[in-house]
């Protein structure tokens, strides 16, 4: 295992580089893997059971942890927001795992992380100004006008802690997995890389999958006003 985000071809589009990294490959996999399995599972919902059972109900489980997750953070009202979280988290799921599969994981890039981020950020203000144009603004000078620029500041951290507490917790657990099979003896490799991996990929990615969602979904609840 090596931790460096390899260039393995670099594609020019309109005098623009465009650079094939291991995170870009791993990333279309991913996709691919989860378009494949959507596919799936849209014939298989054709011949729906009152009783499920199988993919159907491995599915119908899924769906119900993230309704459930939304109504808890968020209110019935917003249920709207759970197709959007469960596609943030299967993605995320999928590339924490990655590396139980010899892929590099597109969230041990901060690009990927940040990206998600941000994205989160902007509906974050974009749920605050719709909901109440005037407070919204009138927060940022509460309670004294002088804390306009700590509240700024204060929710442009929002994007970076996000970002960064998911990309540092990946990239920490893939730097150490490359240190084991890198630097340890042969006899050592052979139980220790797969406890190892039970932890950092299984555990801890599924741990910060759940809390990026968990996370955006009351960053966005909070700045609501109903």
């Amino acid at each position: 295992m090596d931790f460096n985000n390899k260039v393995h071809a670099i594609i020019k589009i309109f005098g623009i580089d465009i650079w094939i990294t291991d995170t870009i490959i791993s990333t279309w996999i991913i996709i691919l893997f989860l378009g494949i399995f959507a596919l799936i599972v849209n014939l298989s919902i054709k011949k729906f059971n009152m009783v499920p059972k199988g993919l159907q109900n491995f599915v119908e489980l899924i769906i119900e942890s993230i309704d459930n997750m939304t109504k808890t953070n968020m209110g019935e009202k917003y249920l709207c927001f759970s197709p959007w979280f469960f596609s943030v988290f299967a993605f995320l799921l999928c590339s924490n795992l990655s590396g139980l599969f010899c892929l590099r994981a597109p969230t041990a890039d901060l690009a990927t992380t940040f990206m998600f981020a941000l994205t989160t950020f902007f509906l974050i203000h974009f749920m605050g100004i719709k909901t109440e144009f005037k407070s919204y603004f009138k927060s940022y000078v509460e309670p004294y006008f002088i804390l306009l620029p700590l509240n700024i500041i204060s929710e442009i951290a929002t994007p970076v802690s996000l970002s960064f507490r998911l990309f540092g917790n990946i990239l920490g657990g893939y730097i150490i997995m490359s240190m084991v099979y890198n630097l340890f003896p042969t006899i050592l490799k052979i139980g220790l890389p797969g406890v190892l991996h039970i932890y950092f990929d299984v555990f801890s990615g599924a741990l910060q999958a759940f809390i990026f969602v968990i996370l955006s979904m009351t960053f966005i609840k909070d700045k609501i006003n109903d």
